[in-house]
């Protein structure tokens, strides 16, 4: 038994861009799902239609790596003035925290560089179907953490050399 094709049913009555109001077949999202369509394109002339899906924001991973890098910068920059101020006496003391603050510069810099990259990144995401990022305050926490951990270094170094040489 077969259907005359004069007598198949007409698809969903909709203007162009507006999802119908029932598809058949096609459950409605739950609110706790990631994927949940946002908007349904019928192409026109066909029982067929086009979901563009709403994609939940994503947290940057730069921005936290950049917050957790400068976080270590701050505590290196705290083994700086630790060892440089126990090894004042027997003259290690600015070496081995030259050696740190190095370290916690690196880190810092490095912490300051890719949260910068990581704001850019976030302020040009969401555009034209692409993800969206957030994390704008991890990425302004890993460049306040960054440069303080670097600027606690170079100044607890430049404290322990003039130490050392009195």
């Amino acid at each position: 038994m077969t259907q005359q094709p004069g007598s198949w049913p007409a698809p969903p009555a909709s203007p162009y861009g507006q999802p119908p109001a029932q598809v058949p077949g096609v459950l409605p999202p739950k609110s706790n799902e990631l994927w949940t369509p946002e908007r349904v394109d019928q192409v026109p002339g066909t029982g067929f239609g086009l979901v563009q899906l709403r994609v939940a924001p994503i947290t940057s991973g730069l921005a936290a790596g950049a917050m957790i890098a400068g976080i270590a910068s701050i505590l290196v920059s705290t083994l700086v003035l630790c060892f440089g101020l126990i090894g004042i006496e027997d003259g290690w003391g600015g070496w081995v925290g030259g050696a740190f603050a190095l370290l916690s510069v690196l880190l810092g810099g490095g912490a300051v560089g890719v949260a910068l990259f990581a704001r850019r990144l976030i302020r040009r995401s969401g555009r034209d179907g692409r993800v969206r990022f957030t994390g704008h305050g991890i990425a302004l926490a890993g460049i306040w953490c960054g440069g303080s951990g670097l600027g606690i270094a170079v100044l607890t170094l430049l404290l322990v050399v003039l130490l050392q040489s009195t």
